[in-house]
């Protein structure tokens, strides 16, 4: 419990602490266009090729257990894309931040600080094979249906341009790119460079979690969005059951890899899933608040999974 709370309080003093200077100081909204470039084109990249490229090569080829966790992320997908086509009246743009907010845990943020205190330096090369197949997986998604939801505006051949380079040139999809590359090859950026980017990775999450508190602040909620209920139990529960069923059909697998797979899905909807829609200007509201109650709820369900991972209650089939 206090491992999750320790967590946990520091996300929501940062949100409180930019909800309150939302509500005191009353920036217009558009004051927050480059809080927003910063963390969309500098901030989050330079975190998503740190944490990969620092990652070895060599441990990143259990291809089983890669295909289990992508594909229990992407079946979470698109079971929430199609209740968010239900529950949107057709709506692609909205239904695929649904679906972003139902299978994109908060793997970046709160995922490795977790995984490692209650599993132990053993939980890092799963941790970062969820991180990495989970980023290029959604971030080629994401674009890919925004590009096409504008299809009629535009030929195919256009269109299916547009999709190409909505993806090839989409800053999270070229870090993550440039994380496994640098792995790869075990480039080392020069100290200079590298202590900037240490830099950038930490700044991150506080002004994320800052931006979001701000956007709260000028959009409050006035009650809790009905669509968000469900997909919120799409990710704290369904995605942790899922996950535990693709882990068996594919296993077994190595204790520590299966406890991890299934303590990463249960995580609560990430940040980058406000920053998304705030980019694309679509379900942004209802996107602060499946962050918020994702967050809350979690508090309750995460620890659940943790206690669960620390009492070793899941079934011993699913173990090597």
């Amino acid at each position: 419990m206090m491992d999750v709370l320790n967590l946990a309080l520091p996300f929501f003093g940062l949100i409180f602490l930019g909800y309150a200077c939302g509500r005191i100081k009353q920036i217009p909204d558009a004051g927050l266009a480059w809080m927003n470039f910063f963390l969309i084109y500098v901030a989050l990249p330079v975190m998503f090729y740190r944490i990969l490229a620092k990652t070895p090569f060599e441990k990143l080829a259990n291809a089983p257990f890669v295909v289990a966790t992508t594909l229990a992320t992407a079946s979470i997908f698109t079971v929430s894309f199609v209740i968010g086509l239900a529950l949107r009246k057709g709506n692609p743009r909205e239904a695929t931040i649904i679906g972003l907010a139902g299978a994109y845990g908060n793997v970046g943020y709160m995922g490795p600080a977790l995984a490692l205190a209650t599993l132990g330096p053993e939980a890092a090369v799963p941790v970062a094979l969820i991180f990495c197949f989970d980023n290029m997986l959604l971030f080629a998604l994401v674009p890919t249906l925004m590009a096409l939801a504008e299809r009629g505006k535009m030929s195919p051949g256009a269109a299916a341009l547009d999709v190409v380079k909505r993806i090839a040139l989409h800053p999270f999809i070229i870090a993550t790119v440039a994380g496994v590359v640098a792995a790869a090859t075990h480039f080392e950026a020069p100290v200079a460079i590298d202590r900037l980017m240490e830099y950038l990775q930490n700044a991150a999450a506080p002004c994320a979690l800052f931006a979001l508190g701000v956007t709260v602040a000028l959009r409050p909620l006035e009650s809790v969005p009905w669509e968000v209920p469900p997909i919120v139990l799409m990710k704290l529960v369904m995605h942790p059951l899922v996950v535990l069923a693709l882990l068996w059909v594919l296993g077994p697998m190595p204790e520590t890899w299966v406890y991890t797979g299934f303590m990463m899905a249960a995580l609560p909807p990430a940040l980058n899933v406000f920053i998304m829609a705030r980019q694309y200007d679509t379900w942004v509201q209802q996107a602060s608040g499946a962050v918020l109650i994702g967050t809350l709820a979690s508090v309750v369900t995460l620890t659940t999974a943790m206690l669960m991972v620390k009492m070793r209650l899941l079934p011993h089939v699913l173990f090597q």
